[in-house]
This record gives C-alpha cells, sequence and structure tokens, in this order.
C-alpha cells in the first residue's frame, strides 16, 4: 500500500470515529445532578391550583427520576389549565437501610399512610406521587402525572388568598367551600418547603450521586378546620423559618383537605417575604 493510500485510509477512519462520537448518547455518570437546569415558568393566568405531592427518600434507587419529574412540573408548568403546587415529602422508613435521609421525618410517613387508608388500605412505597389526594401512581410515571395534573386543574376550586404581616405572621382566607363532601371537616394546613435543596448521598442504593429536590417539606402546621356550611376560614397564623433553611427559597403551601376522602379542595402557595 502506497504512502498516499494510507493516509487517505486513516483520514476516513478518523472521520467516521468523530462522527460516530456525535451520534452517541451522552452518557450520565453517577455523581451527575438528578436533573439538568431547567428555566422557571409562571403558571398561565386563571389556572386552577393542583397539588402535587410526592412520597421519596434518598435511600431508594427508584426515586431520584421522580424527584426529577416533580421538579420539571413545578417549574416549567406543562399544564396550561393547571397551576402545579409540589411538595416533595421525604418518608424515614428507608433510614436504617443504608443512607439516613436528612430531608426524612415520621410526619411525612404518617401522612402517606394516611393516603394508604383512604386509597382503600393500599401498602404505600416509593416513589409515589398524588395529585390533589384524588391519584396516585410510581412517581416516575410522566405522562400518567401530566394525565392527573390536567384532570385535576379542569375543576374549579374556591380560592385561597394568602399575604403576609409583620412579624412572620401569615394571613389565611379560603372562600366558602362548594366541593366539600356533606358530613366531613376539611382541615387547612400550611407546609413550609424550600426549593434548591442539594444532597451528596454517600451510602446506600444512591452512593456517590448528587440529588437535587424542590419542594421539600420541612413542617406541617394544622391552621384550623372548616366546619360545614361555613363562610369560608380566616386566621393569621405565626409561621418562622428555621436558621438552616435558606429564605430566599423557602414558600408557604396552604392546602384544604378532607379528612376522610384526603381530597384536596383548595390550595395556594406564596414565597416567604426577604428579610
Amino acid at each position: 500500500m502506497s504512502v498516499r493510500t494510507g493516509a487517505v485510509t486513516i483520514l476516513a477512519a478518523v472521520i467516521v470515529f468523530l462522527a460516530l462520537i456525535v451520534r452517541l448518547p451522552a452518557k450520565t455518570g453517577r455523581n451527575a445532578a438528578a436533573l439538568p437546569s431547567v428555566s422557571m415558568q409562571p403558571p398561565a393566568l386563571g389556572a386552577a391550583p393542583v397539588l402535587v405531592e410526592l412520597f421519596t427518600s434518598e435511600s431508594c434507587s427508584s426515586c431520584p427520576p421522580a424527584d426529577a419529574l416533580l421538579m420539571r412540573l413545578g417549574r416549567t408548568q406543562p399544564v396550561r389549565e393547571a397551576n402545579v403546587i409540589v411538595l416533595e415529602e421525604h418518608v424515614n422508613y428507608w433510614d436504617s437501610l443504608g443512607w439516613k435521609d436528612p430531608f426524612s421525618s415520621d410526619a411525612a410517613t404518617e401522612r402517606q399512610q394516611e393516603y394508604g387508608q383512604a386509597f382503600g388500605g393500599r401498602q404505600v412505597y416509593t416513589p409515589q406521587m398524588i395529585v390533589d389526594g384524588k391519584a396516585e401512581f410510581v412517581g416516575s410515571a410522566e405522562s400518567t402525572a401530566m394525565r392527573a395534573v390536567r384532570a385535576a386543574g379542569a375543576g374549579p376550586k374556591p380560592a385561597v388568598s394568602l399575604s403576609w404581616a409583620n412579624g412572620g405572621m401569615l394571613a389565611i382566607h379560603v372562600e366558602p367551600l362548594t366541593n366539600a363532601a356533606g358530613g366531613d371537616t376539611p382541615q387547612v394546613v400550611v407546609a413550609i418547603a424550600e426549593n434548591m435543596l442539594h444532597s451528596d448521598v454517600k451510602h446506600g442504593e444512591n452512593a456517590g450521586r448528587a440529588l437535587e429536590h424542590d419542594g421539600v417539606v420541612r413542617v406541617l402546621i394544622l391552621a384550623g378546620k372548616i366546619d360545614a356550611g361555613s363562610n369560608g376560614f380566616s386566621s393569621t397564623i405565626a409561621v418562622h423559618a428555621v436558621h438552616e433553611w435558606n429564605l430566599a427559597n423557602l414558600r408557604a403551601v396552604v392546602f384544604v383537605q378532607e379528612r376522610r376522602s384526603r381530597h384536596i379542595l383548595a390550595a395556594a402557595a406564596i414565597p416567604f417575604p426577604a428579610a
């Protein structure tokens, strides 16, 4: 083979090799973040609030895709008729299996068990996504989530008005409930949730992964109840952030929930005021 022919052959091989590299999908290492940066999109004007809850754990290897989906739903607002309000609730029954989730709590586990009873005694699991307290499914099932959010956003809900007063006081007003079941006494609940949380998992099923979270529930506060036939609900409660929480990433999520069915009747969210 001549030198000229050999050079042409080598050049052709290099071109083919480079083409193959371009066509190969990017690999995601175990240290990669759970979700690339996505731009924040406001909900459409007049969109109905829809509460999307995810029960998850940093010790569960199936959970990071669900965490990422919840983040996308909250940040991109993909359903025009819905104002998606996300809450990520970290259960603690995984904590003894190699990694203690720093965001886990008894309250999250208890809340998930209450949902299990409302869904007919169904066994709880992670990742479990629940939309408006009515639909439950595997938390990483994006098409199912989109259908559930779209269905939940189709119906009207009573309005919830939120505002901050001096000294960390949150003023809450809920319009009269027109969608409550007879004989129930819905509860008004305040969730303090934090966005843009990061965790480097050292052990367990997700060892070596860097995980990102939005809507992590820091605390749940029972603000009151709404009696049947009442003219709605109005109250002002004290809400204070713990020093370790990032004030800029906190918001108060207020929702009204039936006690028996666990259906969400109304919801709203408000960022924390600047310090």
